[in-house]
């Protein structure tokens, strides 16, 4: 899903999207005057289905050297220890591993065409800018994908259910994310519902309500983005006959460990479920993936802590997101205290890019608990944009058994990813670590050469946990 028609292509588009925006609009300010600007989407498609290409063909490439087998077709379970693919392959092994991730969820009396009715998959691939786009979902899906046609000259209007966007994310956070995204001209019907839709020439009308009833609104659209959420694709996999336990939405239930309650079959990625926040994105399977393979071959039990998992909207500002939400702490029992940032403290080396960063801490001041780990978990929430795009002003101690004085440890947004750091902090000052290595502060980032830029980032922490001494001490080593 990630690779094909999920998270690559999309950031694809997303960056693409954002370039062209850029030229038309953002660049007067720095003097830099355009003119003609036009857009080639068959081009901007082009690039998008290369970049696709590109790693596709660089797994297949770490396949063969390896030496993984890979077997393409439709697996199925169909023994202890087998699996058969297309109905005729039959391939022995002692453990297996479901990571057959997600697919679309489907929205009650809408039929998805992938034309004037899209899903992601279809939303990826329009062969031209709507006039009218009508998204289905306020959350992180819908808002990207309807940022992308947004800047490509869409009128974009997002209908969801609940009375915020981006469920999920802290609310504080949130009602400033759909501030800076209804500047840009999205338009949002919150606490509401598409309760019809009928085709016609050239696009759809749409019915819509508020979700405890009222009068009904229509409107036309030219596309309806479908984008209510994913569901596990573990369907005609032999899970049943297997005996497989799956929850009430079909996820595949697991211990800590990845493991199922058969004897030998492991699962991970958007098939499982019953995990204490367990998000539906690309790293956290690359993170089980390894785990569970350990504890599959060497009798290991490693387990992962869903509340240091961070998460990333990739919209315009980007939001980023680690630990628990405020409400998510104080459900749990907490005394939370959650201080706000507003922009004019943020480091000297940011422009204007900061909207807010939400600190939440238990009422003593002291990281809370996260509940599934034995150490403490702090609440991290930001709308926020750096003046480069590799380096960090946020602070993310999240390590079981950290506080807020200790290094950072996190988990890259993505493999492979980028823009990526080392942070750590003491009480009065936050020293940021670049990829190259230097030790960074605010007070010289110019010094060094780092200006401003218009497109920072925030969201690509270390995958790994570095000893850090601050300046004045031994050098830094990993």
């Amino acid at each position: 899903t990630c690779l094909n028609i999920g998270c690559i292509p999309s950031k694809a588009l997303l960056q693409s999207s954002e370039k062209f925006a850029e030229a038309r609009h953002g660049l007067d300010a720095h003097g830099v005057k355009l003119g003609g600007v036009e857009l080639d989407l068959p081009a901007m498609m082009a690039r998008k289905e290369k970049v696709v290409d590109g790693l596709t063909k660089g797994i297949e490439f770490l396949f063969k050297k390896n030496k993984v087998d890979r077997v393409q077709g439709t697996g199925k379970i169909t023994g202890a220890g087998e699996v058969t693919v297309d109905g005729k392959t039959k391939i022995q092994t002692r453990n297996i591993v479901i990571a057959t991730g997600s697919d679309v969820m489907p929205l009650n009396g809408v039929t998805v065409d992938e034309k004037h009715i899209v899903s992601s998959t279809g939303a990826l691939s329009l062969a031209a800018v709507p006039k009218r786009l009508l998204v289905v979902g306020a959350g992180v899906i819908g808002l990207e994908l309807g940022s992308v046609w947004r800047r490509l000259g869409s009128d974009v209007q997002v209908v969801e259910f609940l009375d915020r966007i981006v469920p999920g994310v802290d609310s504080e956070v949130a009602k400033q994310f759909q501030r800076l995204l209804e500047r840009q001209g999205m338009k949002f019907r919150l606490a509401s519902k598409m309760v019809g839709v009928e085709k016609k020439a050239g696009g759809v009308s749409v019915a819509v309500e508020p979700a405890a009833g009222g009068a009904r609104e229509n409107f036309d659209a030219d596309v309806i983005l479908v984008a209510i959420g994913r569901r596990p694709y573990t369907d005609n996999l032999g899970l049943d006959e297997a005996g497989i336990k799956r929850d009430a939405k079909g996820r595949v239930v697991t211990d800590s460990h990845f493991k199922t309650n058969v004897a030998g079959i492991w699962a991970i990625g958007d098939a499982v479920g019953g995990h204490h926040l367990h998000y539906q994105y690309t790293h956290v399977a690359t993170h089980e993936g390894p785990l569970a393979v350990e504890n599959a071959l060497n009798g290991s039990t490693h387990t992962l802590s869903y509340d240091a998992m961070p998460r990333v909207t990739f919209t315009d500002p980007e939001v980023a997101a680690v630990g628990l939400t405020e409400l998510q702490a104080r459900a749990r029992g907490h005394d939370v205290v959650a201080p706000d940032l507003p922009c004019e403290d943020v480091d000297a080396g940011v422009e204007e890019y900061a909207a807010v960063v939400r600190d939440a801490l238990g009422g003593d001041g002291e990281a809370i608990d996260g509940g599934d780990s034995p150490g403490g978990m702090p609440i991290r929430a930001a709308v926020l944009k750096t003046a480069d795009p590799n380096i960090f002003t946020v602070n993310f101690p999240v390590k079981p058994g950290e506080t807020r004085f200790d290094l950072s440890y996190s988990f890259p947004y993505n493999p492979g990813d980028p823009y990526r750091g080392k942070i750590a902090t003491n009480d009065d000052n936050t020293y940021l670590i670049a990829p190259g290595g230097a030790t960074l502060t605010g007070e010289n980032l110019s010094a060094l050469g780092q200006e401003p830029r218009p497109r920072p980032r925030i969201y690509g922490l270390t995958g790994k946990a570095y000893e850090i001494r601050l300046p004045g001490t031994a050098a830094a080593t990993e």
